[in-house]
């Protein structure tokens, strides 16, 4: 049961979603994601002057202390570079979970399965307007990739036309160029330091799934194990968790265990 306290915060990252009306300065990374997330969340007083500059002043600080930071993916390593550029230490104690990432090398699967340089040259492809989601999911299917991601990959269509407008029309409510940015960023990035030389009072949650498209090498897995034992006696924390049942999409494939393990760092 979650604590009656708890509150989250669901974040667009730049180019994505309501994000996209936000323009940021590039180059669009996975350390300047993490940057845009800290200055949401933390007061202005923890960077330098030149590090707000770009802060927009529409945004007003939330001036809340993360107690734990989830993400999937991307996200995961967006999460670890938050902690790697925190200015002063975070609030202890710090929960971080990376869901379905590691934090070097990236490691796709192979043909069929959905790699996302693959998924963002085919959108890059498309028109920057379509007449239905339908359409879409189509083309997808067809070009090779699964059913699940072609009906994800449309939540980012928004309605352009008039409600009085006799044909439909639809939009792209992402940044293409950005995103394919970021995902250089995200293949690029190495945060292999964080996890090595966990701050003290921070704990970093690996969760891998077990049908995975991406490759967990051995390599990774005894590194991560490596570091659990050496966290544990410098005052952080590493721990793996495998959700069983569950491919990338982890919050698709297995809702119910990943609550499960998930949960614990919220009472």
């Amino acid at each position: 049961m979650l604590h009656y306290l708890t509150q989250f915060l669901l974040v667009d990252l730049r180019c994505h979603g309501d994000s996209t009306s936000i323009k940021k300065r590039g180059p669009h990374t996975v350390a300047a994601a993490a940057l845009d997330v800290l200055k949401l969340v933390c007061t202005a007083s923890e960077y330098s002057s030149t590090e707000i500059i770009f802060c927009l002043e529409q945004v007003a600080q939330l001036r809340v202390t993360p107690r734990v930071l989830v993400g999937h993916s991307f996200g995961g390593k967006v999460a670890l570079s938050m902690v790697e550029q925190a200015a002063k230490p975070l609030a202890r104690p710090v929960k971080v979970w990376v869901l379905d990432a590691t934090p070097g090398k990236v490691r796709p699967g192979g043909d069929g399965e959905d790699h996302p340089a693959e998924l963002i040259a085919f959108l890059a492809s498309m028109p920057k307007q379509v007449s239905s989601k339908r359409e879409v999911v189509g083309a997808l299917i067809q070009a090779g990739f699964s059913k699940d991601v072609a009906q994800w990959v449309v939540t980012n269509l928004r309605q352009t036309s008039l409600p009085s407008s006799s044909s439909s029309s639809f939009s792209w409510v992402f940044d293409l160029k950005g995103i394919s940015e970021m995902y250089n960023s995200y293949e690029e990035t190495n945060l292999w330091n964080v996890v090595d030389s966990v701050p003290q009072g921070v704990h970093v949650n690996f969760l891998r799934a077990e049908r995975s498209l991406h490759r967990w090498a051995l390599e990774d897995i005894q590194r991560i194990h490596a570091a659990e034992d050496l966290a544990s006696n410098e005052g952080g924390g590493v721990e793996m968790h495998v959700l069983e049942d569950a491919g990338h999409w982890v919050h698709a494939d297995n809702p119910d265990g990943l609550f499960k393990i998930l949960s614990s760092s919220f009472q």
